[in-house]
């Protein structure tokens, strides 16, 4: 692969990869740098990457690998999955998406975001996550429901 491929892989991407990463349940500054590091290991080793079915599903899954090493150096022993209290609605009273897959448990998170913001499929997913494309399913099926429910809810709640 050559330079001017990797170039147009990450202008392509760049952007798509950072919201893949903020909806995976990252704070925007850590994605930033999490999704910057995964690029530069993305060129270093662009031979075997940019050969791949999704390089990026490979970027997004080492950012989010990054950002779990950054916590795992600087945590204390206080350990939750919860997502932070992000606001649910946009301006327009309308339910913010990505706040809603932020709220979903880490897996399903993944789930979601490798499927539907990196249009990956269901094989393609579950070898990016080292798991079995039944459990993607199984994944994907708890979080959509999920979705659908706090989707109406909130789409009933008076403005």
């Amino acid at each position: 692969m050559s330079t001017p491929e990797f170039v147009d892989f990450y202008a392509a991407q760049k952007d798509r990869c950072l919201r893949a990463a903020v909806a995976s349940g990252m704070a925007p500054d850590r994605a930033e740098d999490a999704v910057a590091e995964a690029f530069a290991r993305a060129w270093s080793r662009w031979r075997v990457v940019g050969a791949m079915d999704s390089p990026a599903a490979w970027v997004v899954r080492t950012a989010i690998n990054q950002n779990t090493s950054w916590w795992r150096t600087r945590r204390r022993e206080v350990v939750t999955d919860a997502a932070p209290d992000l606001p649910v609605t946009d301006e327009l009273g309308r339910v913010d998406l990505v706040a809603a897959i932020r709220r979903l448990p880490p897996r399903q998170r993944e789930v979601v975001v490798l499927r539907y913001l990196l249009d990956l499929d269901t094989r393609s997913t579950a070898r990016s996550m080292g798991v079995s494309p039944g459990t993607v399913s199984a994944h994907l099926h708890h979080a959509l429901a999920s979705l659908r429910e706090h989707l109406t809810i909130s789409e009933g709640t008076p403005s």
